[in-house]
């Protein structure tokens, strides 16, 4: 009943809400991705995103299409694999960035495990820069991470923009340094955070340093100061500082898939993980129901 082509299509459609940026991660033309969409609405006899010359959102009946396109594909593929045989092996070095450590990730590299028992994946969770350098290095196989705008490599799995965070009893002094929560070098976030100060002409002071998403956490639930942060993952017990205090705006940030040197062993299985990343990536924004990645 639903083409999987069109579903495709239509979950690049709602993880990047723009008909454009789906167009470029499909391959296709942009006149053939609102295709797909119109004759899924069609099949469905409901109307799924809701689009004018300015955005692009998910209808209720969208976000109801969502789960149902997922599960959807990932038995087809289960059925292509078997009738034709065809198994994924090999050695897979994969890297995800601190930003996930909070969200369904697990779940979706549970799937994949349980998809593709033979692939021996082995995980890196670290900061976005580092894992961009380990890859550089030909350690890894594939990235999950964030980029500067301004950067063109990757696949983008979705489009966020940064907010300021903090407990919500924090009170920032205009007339004090900005306390800062913040990972070590070369995190992606710190570097945009400093950089956006700086242009203002504000002072800084680092209050805590760390490695660990969950230990800058427990950094801002104590009040210590405030952190920069995706949008889409802001954390429990934590939100956005009011834009009254007068920090500065911090831009954009993207989150992409980027594969490593082509490994020929590796090829096959990093292609299936990003494609399961791909179809779950809504996931992603999503707290799960485990405390991290172990």
């Amino acid at each position: 009943m639903y083409d999987p082509t069109h579903l495709r299509t239509f979950l690049s459609v709602a993880q990047t809400l723009s008909f454009t940026q789906a167009a470029k991660r499909l391959g296709l033309r942009q006149s053939t991705v609102s295709q797909h969409v119109r004759r899924l609405e069609d099949t469905a006899g409901r109307q799924l995103f809701s689009r004018d010359t300015h955005s692009v959102e998910l209808t209720e009946d969208g976000e109801a299409m969502l789960g149902f396109a997922r599960r959807i594909l990932e038995v087809h593929e289960q059925a292509t694999a078997f009738f034709t045989g065809t198994r994924v092996r090999g050695r897979l070095r994969f890297g995800a960035s601190e930003d996930f450590v909070l969200t369904r990730l697990p779940e979706i590299l549970e799937g994949f495990r349980y998809d593709h028992p033979e692939v021996d994946l082995e995980l890196t969770v670290e900061l976005s820069g580092t894992l961009h350098e380990q890859l550089a290095a030909g350690k890894l196989d594939l990235v999950l991470a964030k980029r500067r705008p301004e950067d063109p490599r990757g696949e983008l799995v979705w489009h966020d923009r940064l907010v300021w965070i903090g407990a919500e009893r924090l009170r920032v002094d205009p007339d004090r340094p900005v306390p800062l929560i913040v990972f070590p070098p070369p995190g992606i976030t710190r570097a945009l955070a400093l950089e956006a100060l700086e242009r203002q002409g504000r002072e800084w002071r680092i209050v805590c340093t760390s490695g660990s998403l969950n230990g800058l956490i427990a950094a801002a639930r104590a009040g210590l100061g405030v952190m920069a942060h995706s949008r889409g993952l802001v954390p429990p017990g934590l939100a956005p500082v009011p834009e009254r205090t007068g920090l500065p705006e911090l831009g954009a940030v993207d989150f992409v898939l980027v594969h490593g040197h082509r490994r020929t062993s590796a090829q096959e299985a990093a292609g299936a993980l990003a494609a399961a990343i791909l179809a779950g990536g809504n996931r992603l924004k999503t707290i799960g129901r485990s405390p991290g990645i172990r």
